[in-house]
């Protein structure tokens, strides 16, 4: 998740990435959830299908980096236009430009992981809705911070990370399996996804402090999808009752494998079975 300009070098931009902070740099980062949704995602699916074909697109028509510069500067978020009175488009067509394979891929995931539960709990239409007011929100975050900058915004993290604000209200103890590098170190392990969720967001707000809206990847834009992802799904936990939810549910779904204990789990089995 990263901000950048493309002004004068097709390098610089700023791509809403999940993969700098939770792939690239090799710590952690989730490969699945163990929360069955009941009925099939078929936003989370059209979304996923339709990052993937523009960033195919995406391929094929910008030749080289001039090219995929006019790009970011046609489709992206930049802040110093909407002072401008210009590019309010560039804050929803942002949301479907990536930089990369790593950029596409580490978003998908996460996407992949959060988002169907989400959309089961929601409903198809209302979690669209949920997910693009995310993305503007996160935007709008970075905004604040650098409204004069030329740097165009890239990514679909900011609307990701509301589905992950979102998933942390509704299922604070379902199981995620993390895998976890170190060098030659490699495991993976379940932990209750407000763990896994809590120190994403405890990481942005920590690299944002240290890089403001100056590095390459745009932590504040990832903090405040997330956060207005939570405040969004703020009156779907309360009709279901607040705290009694999750005394009812125990903060994870009603279904044997979403309770975990603290044990290495089998990679190879992904049970996504309807409750």
């Amino acid at each position: 998740m990263t901000g950048a300009s493309v002004a004068n070098s097709p390098k610089r931009f700023c791509d809403l990435d999940h993969s700098p902070t939770l792939i690239e740099c090799g710590a952690m980062f989730p490969i699945r959830d163990h929360n069955p949704a009941e009925r099939t995602p078929y936003v989370t699916y059209t979304l996923i299908a339709l990052n993937v074909f523009i960033f195919l697109v995406t391929l094929l028509t910008a030749q080289d980096e001039r090219a995929l510069s006019m790009l970011y500067y046609d489709y992206g978020m930049i802040p110093a236009r909407l002072t401008n009175g210009e590019g309010q488009l560039g804050i929803l067509t942002a949301m479907f430009i990536h930089a990369g394979f790593w950029h596409l891929g580490g978003n998908m995931l996460f996407l992949w992981i959060f988002g169907d539960n989400m959309e089961d709990q929601m409903g198809h239409v209302p979690f669209l809705v949920f997910y693009l007011v995310s993305g503007v929100a996160a935007s709008m975050a970075h905004y604040a911070l650098a409204p004069g900058s030329p740097v165009p915004l890239v990514g679909a993290s900011g609307a990701i990370a509301g589905v992950m604000g979102g998933y942390l209200l509704l299922f604070p103890k379902a199981r995620v399996d993390i895998f976890l590098f170190l060098i030659i170190y490699i495991r993976i392990f379940p932990i209750p996804s407000w763990i896994m969720l809590a120190l994403w967001f405890a990481m942005q707000i920590f690299y944002g402090v240290g890089t403001g809206t100056e590095g390459g990847v745009a932590y504040w834009a990832h903090a405040g999808g997330f956060v207005a992802g939570l405040l969004l799904t703020l009156p779907l936990w309360l009709k279901r009752g607040g705290r009694q939810f999750w005394n009812r549910t125990e903060g994870h779904p009603d279904h044997p494998d979403a309770r975990y204990p603290m044990i290495e789990s089998r990679f190879p089995k992904v049970t996504r079975n309807k409750i």
